[in-house]
């Protein structure tokens, strides 16, 4: 399992193309909560298979993107679905909160 490393030029490009939901970790190299979201991601990533994008995007790099979505803590996750944001979840949560959030988004295996 490999998480996907979006940037400001290709973010939208791989959002707008997924053929299925995609989870955007919004971090920064010295945000400390950041790290402790970073597991939970990973394990979301192995949990949904193909059923979902996960991707990290640094915040820092990013700033239309900080802008256009107002995206104003750090972590900020932000679930895409059909190329439009449709949940978003700051800070560091518990697994069974993101899992509840991303499962209905989600597709039959």
């Amino acid at each position: 399992m490999r998480l996907t490393e979006l940037t400001e030029d290709t973010w939208e490009g791989a959002v707008t193309s997924a053929s299925m939901p995609v989870l955007i970790d919004v971090w920064a190299p010295w945000c400390v909560p950041c790290r402790k979201v970073t597991p939970l991601v990973e394990q979301l990533a192995r949990e949904s298979g193909d059923r979902l994008v996960v991707a990290t995007l640094n915040g820092d790099d990013a700033p239309r993107f900080m802008s256009r979505f107002e995206v104003m803590s750090l972590p900020t996750l932000l679930l895409f679905a059909a190329g439009q944001p449709v949940e978003r979840v700051v800070g560091v949560p518990k697994i069974d909160k993101l899992r509840a959030v991303i499962e209905p988004h989600l597709g039959s295996d």
